[in-house]
């Protein structure tokens, strides 16, 4: 998708904020469930316009017991509200789900950014990411996750998923809002996909690990993980339920300067 374009230091795929915000994007939702499953932009501080009839929107979480309204500092801008009780049939995905076959981001930046809002309900979102040598893996970060974990599926072409924790900072830290930036180091996730499997810790995807007195490891599986050197981005998949403000990809810092639209204020 971007592969054989100039790529600048900052590229943002996403903002809740521009004129065609899911533009990169498709949706997904739950038609079960249509009281609880929707993609939706509203103000944050307000919450509205409210989603159309029969959705609901869910209560806002407290950012500790002196937080009152259950709102701290909310941000006086769109953003996207992603909701559903169940997190795999809502999502967007960047690029989208095509007839024709995925597409590869082909962005090659080392750092990856969300902006989100913690809704004080279980939160996923994934990544694609493929080595110099064309092997693919996908890493997926959950709330729900308690410790990191090396998924290979015994279905035929299926990726292996480096599935890890992730937490929101505690309502005990008096946070000042329920927004993060979350930031992850591309290249950094690579060596974690072979020290699992080294480790004979795999999952068939159906919750149970594979007997330890008969260990099979990726290579007997004929899985290839992702190892040595980092390539590319291949897609992101951001799953209910959370906000969402911005989506980047930079070769800079965290720490280093960035245009003030990226930057995170509150009410």
């Amino acid at each position: 998708m971007f592969a054989n374009t100039v790529q600048p230091n900052i590229v943002s795929l996403f903002s809740s904020t521009s004129s065609e915000p899911l533009s990169l994007f498709s949706q997904q939702t739950d038609g079960s469930l249509a009281t609880d499953s929707f993609i939706h932009f509203l103000n944050d501080a307000s919450s509205l316009p409210p989603p159309s009839p029969p959705a609901v929107l869910c209560s806002m979480p407290a950012l500790d017991d002196y937080d009152e309204l259950n709102i701290g500092y909310g941000l006086h801008q769109t953003v996207l509200h992603i909701q559903s009780p169940t997190l795999r049939m809502t999502y967007i995905r960047c690029p989208p789900n095509t007839d024709s076959g995925d597409r590869d981001l082909g962005l090659k930046h080392k750092w990856l950014h969300l902006q989100v809002r913690n809704m004080g309900r279980e939160w996923s979102f994934e990544i694609g990411i493929i080595d110099k040598s064309g092997r693919r893996g996908v890493v997926r970060c959950s709330t729900f996750q308690k410790e990191p974990k090396l998924v290979i599926s015994p279905v035929p072409n299926a990726q292996p998923v480096l599935h890890l924790p992730l937490s929101f900072p505690q309502s005990s830290s008096r946070p000042l809002t329920a927004w993060s930036t979350i930031t992850l180091n591309l290249p950094s996730l690579i060596p974690h996909f072979s020290t699992l499997a080294s480790m004979n810790q795999l999952d068939d995807g159906e919750g149970s690990r594979y007997d330890s007195n008969h260990p099979v490891t990726s290579s007997a599986m004929n899985i290839a993980v992702p190892s040595g050197t980092y390539s590319h981005l291949s897609y992101i998949k951001i799953y209910a339920t959370c906000r969402l403000r911005r989506i980047w990809l930079s070769d800079l810092l965290p720490d280093s300067q960035v245009p003030w639209e990226f930057e995170l204020y509150g009410a």
